[in-house]
């Protein structure tokens, strides 16, 4: 400063001339601070977060600096002043998309800075650094490597590892940094220190390194001090097979663990047993032969051997069954390799991870615990044998192992996948001991794989051996259409058309082969070819019911169109306008730290024509994935399927769209059938579930299946899709959960939803309206047509016109009615004025006749008088010589004429015979 000019660091230190450099993490260094708080500003309810994030921190390790392994979220921070624009690099380890990791850069003013737009860190391949590096402007940079756990089951996720933090920019520096302990520097103005190598230590600012006592003590590269060497014991060595030799027989040998670090002279030290004992080499394995020579080779093409005969080629009409199966474990297969590798240290670089052991292969020593042991397998490509190709499923091909682990303490057993050496992702993994079973992971695509094993005794930070006997095995590996694989059987293939024993052809697709002929034939309509086999017409498997086959037989799909017969009425329903992906956001739900997140359904009812259009992405930017591309190559992370899952962590700032979306599965990815059973194999759907319908119009149910099993879900996960008419929901209507299973599922394997829309509705029919006649007027009526209240159908045939027809008007014969009914009153009335006039004058005459016999009892009897008195009625009886009928009586009644008649009677005396 005196002199404003720049010097030479001097011996044990160095200088980044206009920058700093952090590579020292055992305490956190100055400047550096924690920062812990919820991902959410509105964190959940206070009994879902009883710790709270007061302890989350990132932790110094010594060369690194490790992040949480909770669900809190929390920032390294870091503040610097630049006199020039520069950049900031550091080293890092991201394995676990189960923690969110960002790194972005504010101003003073805590504005985010544009050149961290791209503020996601990418997802490193296991046991690998990677490297990040972002531009700085001059002036103040606060610096944020901020980290997030979402832990939304029992497994611990892995922590972000950083190291190495460069910054560049800074005007000057007025000192020279000491090199670290275990490093060293021997030369005036060094950038850099030097490590100190093996067996050899140093102090804070050394100048060389120190040797350690060579017989009692050793020390690992870049160590502070020497240790004492331990006695040797059994956790110190380990035993190989060697390579069969011309007899047949392997040798069993023991190895100390290198680097040796332990002493055989003191009391209680072990010795090395000895070496050289023999053993039958186990049998080649299937694909395989031994042409008298010390070890196995492949099959030359278009043979077969199952590892103890010689290669045979196949019969006629046979094909072999490509692929590689690995059960005998003398040599590693050339197409595998191991290695050993420790995010801190490099203690067992070059070791073998995984050693041999006759009938399986085992997890090595290592150089100590909290090491990976990698054991890698190449195949280029997947593609299905000859036969094969008319079967056009989705699986190429698919791998299984059996393993099992012995563990004390808390190992992992993770089994990767890397696609066409692009990135590395954790399909399963497995926590403490196991024991003996099988794991099978499906194929859908033909690119270059390689599988991965790592295993991990812990992921403490420990450099010792204390769980070195724990370890995991692998009895069997199998790789079934690989390419360039070999054949340990043989398999039916198509003949062409010459005769038999030609060579196989393929089938055409949606063809199978038929016994008798071993010629290609079509499947049946409504039926799709087996992706396992293709002989016999048993491989074409009939679709479930409600679907129908694509015209390859590939798949089968629903074409959005059911029809179910109900007390003899017919019901069609049309799911076209359901047949786009319908979404449900479900939640919130809360960590035991109180993060808040959703779940995130995207379903495919139909799908197109066996294309699986719902999508859900891994993309922790944005969820939405209306511009996504399905199996582009840009979206590594995006699964398609007909129904998938997606755990959404809303961001604090900018709301759904910068919110963060991980752990994309898979929930449906084969179609079973649509039906208004609530059972299809296997998936019953309890009426309890969900709210009784509030019609008699029968639910439709949808079932799907998965064909990815994972370790709690032995038989692969299922989905039920429910479809109920409301009229009240149109257009996409709602998706819900049932409201004992939030999450959409029980047992985490089979899930339910519930569509409510009135596309849901069955097609109109002629049942669903009726006829309202209207008054006749003029002589013409009309007949309206309306729909029957409530609605319950959709769509289907349209309400008919109304309709006008001629009639009768009523006014005509009610004045008929009227008339006939006045007439005939009137007649009545008459007649009943007759009757009683008769009887009147009949009562008189005789009360008349017995006055008068009564008076004149003592007279004698006078002459007969032939005429009637005045007033008097004849009382003789009369017989008319011409007689009325009714009708002239009656018109003799109604005349108002008084006339006379005279007839002609015959008398009857009244006085006694004997006068």
């Amino acid at each position: 400063m005196k002199n404003q000019v720049c010097s030479k660091c001097g011996e044990g230190t160095y200088s980044l001339g206009s920058g700093i450099k952090f590579d020292e993490w055992d305490e956190l260094p100055a400047g550096f601070s924690n920062v812990a708080t919820f991902m959410d500003t509105v964190v959940g309810p206070s009994d879902s977060r009883p710790d709270g994030c007061n302890n989350s921190s990132w932790v110094p390790r010594g060369n690194y600096i490790e992040s949480n392994r909770d669900d809190c979220t929390v920032s390294l921070i870091y503040a610097v002043h630049l006199k020039k624009s520069g950049y900031v690099f550091f080293e890092y380890q991201y394995v676990d998309n189960n923690i969110f990791f960002e790194f972005f850069i504010q101003n003073d003013q805590c504005q985010e800075m544009d050149t961290t737009a791209d503020k996601w860190v990418k997802l490193t391949d296991n046991g690998e650094w990677g490297s990040h590096s972002v531009l700085l402007k001059s002036g103040t940079n606060i610096l944020y490597w901020r980290t997030t756990g979402i832990l939304m089951g029992s497994k611990a996720v892995k922590p972000v590892l950083v190291k190495n933090i460069t910054i560049e920019g800074v005007a000057y520096t007025s000192e020279c940094f000491p090199c670290k302990p275990g490093t060293f520097s021997n030369k005036p103005g060094s950038f850099t220190c030097q490590v100190c190598p093996r067996n050899t230590y140093s102090e804070k600012g050394a100048k060389e390194c120190i040797k350690c006592e060579e017989h009692s003590q050793f020390s690992e590269e870049g160590s502070s001090e020497c240790m004492e060497r331990p006695p040797c014991t059994t956790k110190d060595y380990f035993q190989i097979h060697t390579p069969c030799d011309e007899e047949g027989k392997t040798q069993i040998m023991y190895k100390w663990i290198e680097p040796k670090i332990c002493r055989e002279d003191l009391t209680d030290a072990i010795r090395l047993p000895p070496s050289g004992e023999k053993k039958d080499c186990p049998p080649c394995n299937p694909g395989f032969y031994n042409n008298g020579s010390s070890s196995c080779h492949p099959c030359p093409s278009g043979t077969f051997s199952d590892g103890t005969k010689e290669c045979r080629p196949c019969p006629a009409g046979m094909e072999p069954a490509l692929g590689f199966e690995y059960k005998w474990w003398n040599v590693l297969p050339g197409n595998m390799k191991t290695s050993c590798f420790n995010v801190g240290n490099s203690k067992c670089d070059g070791m073998n991870g995984w050693e041999v052991a006759g009938d399986h292969i085992q997890s090595g020593a290592g150089g100590s615990d909290n090491d990976y042991l990698i054991l890698n397998l190449h195949i280029p490509g997947f593609k299905p044998p000859t036969s094969m190709t008319g079967a056009m499923g989705s699986e190429l091909g698919r791998i299984t192992f059996v393993f099992e682990t012995l563990c004390s303490a808390d190992c992992v057993l993770y089994f990767m996948v890397d696609i066409n050496r692009k990135s590395t992702n954790v399909v399963e993994s497995w926590g403490g001991t196991k024991e003996k079973q099988a794991y099978t992971h499906i194929i859908f695509k033909n690119a270059t794989f390689t599988f991965t094993w790592a295993f991990q005794r812990t992921n403490q930070g420990q450099d010792n051996r204390r769980f070195i006997n724990d370890m995991v095995k692998i009895y069997s590996i199998t790789a079934t259409n690989a390419v360039d694989g070999v054949a340990s059987s043989c398999r039916a293939c198509a003949l062409g058309s010459e005769q038999s024993g030609s060579s196989c052809v393929p089938c055409p697709p949606g063809h199978y082969i038929e016994k008798e002929t071993n010629q290609c034939k079509e499947c049946p309509p409504d039926t799709y070819l087996s992706i396992h086999q293709v002989y016999g017409k048993e491989a074409c498997i009939p679709c479930g019911p409600g679907s129908r086959s694509t015209q390859d037989h590939s798949v089968c799909y629903s074409d959005c169109f059911f029809h179910h017969e109900k007390e003899n009425q017919s019901l069609h329903y049309d799911f076209s306008n359901l047949s786009s992906v319908g979404s449900l956001m479900n939640g919130p739900s809360f960590t035991s730290k109180g993060t808040k997140y959703f779940h995130f359904f995207n379903i495919s009812l139909c799908g197109h024509e066996g294309k699986k259009m719902a999508l859900c992405t891994n993309n922790i930017t944005d969820f939405t994935v209306k511009e996504m591309v399905a199996g582009s190559d840009d979206y590594t992370n995006l699964v398609g399927a007909y129904v998938c899952q997606s755990t959404i962590i809303p961001s604090e700032s900018k709301g759904f769209r910068a919110a963060l979306s991980s752990q994309s599965i898979i929930l449906a990815d084969r179609f079973l059938g649509v039906t208004v059973e609530t059972t299809l194999q296997n998936i019953n759907i309890k009426e309890e579930m969900f709210p009784v319908p509030p019609s008699q119009i029968p639910d439709v149910h949808f079932f799907y299946k998965s064909s990815t099993t994972t370790t709690s879900c032995v038989n692969g996960r299922s989905t039920a899709v429910k479809m109920r008419c409301n009229p009240t929901k149109p257009g996409a209507g709602v998706i819900s959960v049932p409201s004992k299973c939030p999450a959409g599922t029980c047992d985490g394997c089979t899930f339910y939803f519930l569509w409510e829309s009135a596309e849901a509705c069955p097609l109109c029919t002629e049942h669903d309206f009726h006829e309202i006649e209207g008054a006749c007027k003029r002589g013409f009526q009309e007949t309206l047509y309306v729909w029957n209240e409530p609605k319950w159908c959709i769509k289907g045939i349209s309400l008919p016109e109304k309709k006008l027809s001629t009639c009768e008007t009523v006014d005509f014969w009610l004045k008929v009615g009227a008339g006939v009914g006045a007439f005939t009153a009137v007649l009545l009335v008459a007649l009943t004025c007759y009757f009683w006039k008769k009887n009147q004058k009949l009562e008189y005459k005789y009360s008349k006749l017995v006055m008068t016999t009564n008076s004149k009892e003592c007279e004698l009897p006078a002459a007969d008088s032939c005429a009637l008195m005045e007033g008097e009625d004849n009382e003789e009886e009369v017989v008319y010589s011409n007689k009325q009928s009714l009708l002239g009586k009656l018109k003799s009644l109604a005349t108002k004429e008084k006339e006379d008649h005279f007839e002609s009677v015959q008398l009857k005396s009244s006085r006694s015979p004997n006068i």
